[in-house]
């Protein structure tokens, strides 16, 4: 999964930022409201944490030009400010969640999770597809109940096609919600990490649909095609 962090704060956007990458998420980050704006316009992202007071634009003028451009990422807000009204004038302007200023990050990850899950159409914390069972809260994959040690980028990639099971992900767009914007992009590497993953889980976890992309699907299940 990828993330956008658009917050002014250098300690807590790096503390964000560290903490995200450590829970296996690719993570951007912008310092200001004009430069969030062009990621989350230009970008694809499975979420963005939006701070409200940021120099340049502020959050909630972000926001709203997001959603008049018809960006539909989930977006969660953080906010220092204690009055109702202003949670209020985010979730107006577009914001699926908030949490205020100060916050542990353990509730700021869990809301963020469950805002990525939602956006993809699923309501519990562990992920399946037949045997496989990938667990968004400790980052744990099992396969008929016995434990599977993944890399970084195999879970992150597996991650995704769970989260959009039984639909055909193209290439590119794997590329686009695995690896942040800073990454060396190399195509080939799905190949490889598809591969990896095939040898742990078995061989038929992955379908290849030949010019399309991916897909991973319960037995029996038939692959759609998904928008990136």
């Amino acid at each position: 999964m990828r993330v956008l962090i658009v917050e002014d704060e250098p300690n807590l956007r790096q503390q964000l930022m560290s903490t995200l990458e450590g829970a296996g998420y690719a993570v951007d980050s912008a310092s200001d409201g004009e430069e969030g704006h062009f990621l989350g316009s230009t970008e694809n992202y499975d979420a963005i944490i939006l701070d409200l007071g940021l120099p340049e634009v502020d959050g909630l003028t972000v926001l709203d030009r997001w959603r008049k451009e018809g960006k539909a990422t989930p977006v969660l807000v953080l906010t220092a400010r204690d009055s109702w009204s202003d949670k209020v004038a985010g979730l107006d302007a577009g914001a699926d969640d908030y949490v205020a200023k100060p916050f542990q990050t353990e509730e700021l990850i869990a809301r963020l999770r469950a805002l990525i899950r939602r956006a993809s159409g699923n309501a519990s914390a562990e992920l399946t597809a037949g045997d496989i069972r990938l667990d968004t809260r400790s980052g744990k994959v099992t396969r008929a109940g016995e434990p599977i040690k993944l890399t970084a980028q195999e879970y992150k990639l597996l991650s995704y096609l769970l989260h959009h099971k039984g639909k055909v992900v193209s290439r590119t767009e794997l590329i686009e919600h695995i690896y942040d914007q800073d990454f060396d992009r190399d195509s080939n590497t799905i190949e490889v990490f598809v591969t990896r993953i095939r040898k742990k889980l078995g061989a038929d976890t992955i379908t290849t649909i030949r010019g399309l992309g991916y897909s991973l699907e319960d037995p029996d299940g038939t692959p759609v095609a998904a928008e990136s």
